[in-house]
């Protein structure tokens, strides 16, 4: 497992292979199973993102009635040329919030890197694939490249919500998900670390306060945060943009921040939004039921 994108970016540099051939190749060596093997099974993976995304149900909402359906006013308001942001970003919110809403109705979906977190990738793939036309064997290349830097982000800090706080389920999840567009956009290893460093920087510190401790609300609608600041870091990378803190430095402050965040916001369902008074009383009802 690469220990940092300093790393993989002078090996990219030293050998001649792209970040995600590198990654792969790690992949191969850890699991023992040859390159088109690996392949394979990442296609396996993007197919399940696929499937998921296909399978929403829009009359469907989850067990405490808390997450469901607001996918679908999404999408009919993105038909109806409503949206202020556009008809791709739509897709991508609407797509962002079916798949949280899937994973809280209990439906298959695809840890990216976590289930409260498993909107953002596919949210921002999917519709890339949709809108662009890229071929599906380069968004395998590019979940390769997202693959790669949830590892950078699970050795040097963490993807769990009760270790880091939401930084480290969306905000980890964001920072894959652009450093995997910066690939599709033609960025080498640097833009693609610079591409996940811009992403996590906004999303620093973001507490874990899910309310009633379910991954619902406000997890669910984070999906899409997550999502569109994965885009605007990857045209920022794209462009030329690189964060003025390196991108390895950029991970070890989210761990140190994740260290200092207090209990109640790492994912107990103690803090943040889950102890307002609305929050209190969705848990007092739930207990109840």
């Amino acid at each position: 497992m690469y220990q940092s994108f300093q790393e993989i970016i002078h090996l990219e540099k030293e050998t001649g292979k792209s970040f995600w051939e590198l990654v792969r190749d790690n992949d191969c060596k850890e699991m023992e199973i040859s390159e088109e093997d690996a392949f394979r099974k990442m296609h396996d993976m993007y197919d399940a993102m696929k499937s998921a995304d296909l399978s929403y149900d829009p009359n469907q909402s989850s067990a405490s009635g808390l997450a469901g359906r607001d996918g679908e006013k999404v999408a009919l308001s993105r038909r109806k040329g409503e949206m202020l942001c556009g008809s791709f970003l739509g897709l991508v919110m609407e797509k962002a919030i079916k798949m949280g809403e899937s994973n809280a109705c209990m439906k298959r979906i695809v840890a990216a890197p976590t289930a409260g977190s498993c909107g953002v990738l596919p949210a921002v793939f999917l519709s890339l694939e949709q809108e662009k036309g890229y071929p599906a064997d380069e968004m395998v290349k590019a979940l390769y490249t997202s693959a790669g830097i949830g590892g950078i982000i699970a050795q040097r800090a963490s993807v769990s919500g009760a270790a880091g706080g939401c930084q480290a389920e969306i905000g980890a999840a964001s920072a894959m998900a652009a450093g995997g567009v910066a690939y599709l956009l033609g960025g080498d290893g640097e833009a693609i670390a610079h591409a996940a460093a811009l992403a996590m920087k906004n999303l620093l510190g973001l507490a874990c306060d899910p309310v009633a401790g379910l991954v619902e609300v406000p997890c669910v609608k984070r999906n899409v945060i997550g999502a569109v600041n994965a885009l605007t870091s990857a045209d920022l990378a794209h462009a030329g943009i690189r964060s003025r803190i390196p991108p390895d430095e950029v991970f070890d402050a989210m761990r140190s921040i994740g260290k200092m965040l207090p209990e109640d916001l790492r994912e107990t369902g103690k803090g943040g939004l889950a102890a307002t008074p609305t929050g209190t009383a969705f848990r007092g009802n739930l207990e109840t039921f």
